[in-house]
């Protein structure tokens, strides 16, 4: 890909919604309804909010399929067609912006597969990278034991759904596994002396510089992105910090949609918590 030009002064921040057809476990996954709403209709209304809610912010759907960009452009958004051999979010992010006719100093990438993010909380890393100078800022919630406790469960069953984090006092990310960390010793002391479990849970929506993801996209995969299957283990990889900005957990709180049973637990969640954003 070519290299961005320099951001533009007083051009909008972009919020990317990347939406991959083929995903392996769950096939046209984009389309798929949740409690009689498609994913991506969800995703572009918690984009739609946050852009509102950053300020000077634009919405757009980068995919490789014609169904899904015909969807979202049903959906009044606007969707610009991207390479099937990108193999992320973060690469699918980055070649839609550089479709903009100016350069966008800050790139969100919403993942597709994130129905039940904030638009706070989208908008919150926006105004973190806009007053910080790192250069990736990403959303975590601490677990209470029960979700942990859950979380355990589920990956009983789909153990690569779910991704946690270990980060330093400061905020920086230490590492992101698939595998629940940090691994708790005297885990029974522990419940009765904290009220909250020491394992935060990643919440899959990034905020980049342009220039980082330019340099994300110029560096081959690290080992253990491919070992883990997570893409942002190559920014730590290659000694690129990453802010984690701690958020509330919310009534919805799960992981993303990546198999049928996310799909069963999304709408399980949807009945006894009601729909976030309404039908």
């Amino acid at each position: 890909m070519p290299a961005p030009a320099d951001p533009s002064p007083g051009v909008p921040d972009l919020i990317v919604v990347p939406a991959r057809f083929g995903s392996t476990r769950l096939p046209g996954k984009p389309l798929v309804e949740i409690a009689g709403r498609t994913l991506l209709a969800r995703v572009v209304d918690v984009g739609r909010r946050a852009a509102a809610l950053a300020g000077h912010a634009e919405l757009v759907v980068a995919t490789d399929d014609d169904r899904i960009a015909a969807h979202a452009r049903d959906l009044g958004c606007e969707a610009v067609m991207t390479a099937p051999a990108i193999a992320s979010g973060s690469g699918r992010a980055y070649a839609a912006a550089l479709t903009r006719a100016a350069s966008p100093g800050i790139v969100v990438n919403l993942q597709g597969d994130a129905p039940f993010v904030s638009a706070a909380v989208v908008a919150r890393l926006i105004d973190a990278l806009r007053r910080s100078a790192f250069e990736v800022a990403t959303p975590v919630v601490r677990l209470g034991w029960d979700a942990l406790d859950a979380l355990r469960a589920h990956k009983a069953v789909v153990p690569f759904s779910g991704t946690s984090c270990a980060r330093l006092a400061d905020g920086r990310a230490a590492w992101f596994s698939k595998a629940i960390i940090p691994a708790i010793r005297d885990e029974a002391a522990s419940r009765v002396r904290e009220s909250l479990s020491p394992v935060y849970r990643h919440c899959g929506v990034y905020a980049y510089r342009l220039d980082a993801l330019a340099r994300f996209e110029a560096l081959p995969p690290g080992a253990y992105e491919r070992l883990e299957g997570l893409e942002q283990l190559r920014f730590l990889e290659n000694g690129m910090d990453v802010l984690t900005v701690a958020v509330d957990a919310t009534r919805h709180d799960m992981s993303g949609i990546d198999t049928p049973a996310d799909v069963a637990l999304a709408e399980r969640l949807i009945a006894l918590a009601g729909d976030p954003y309404g039908a």
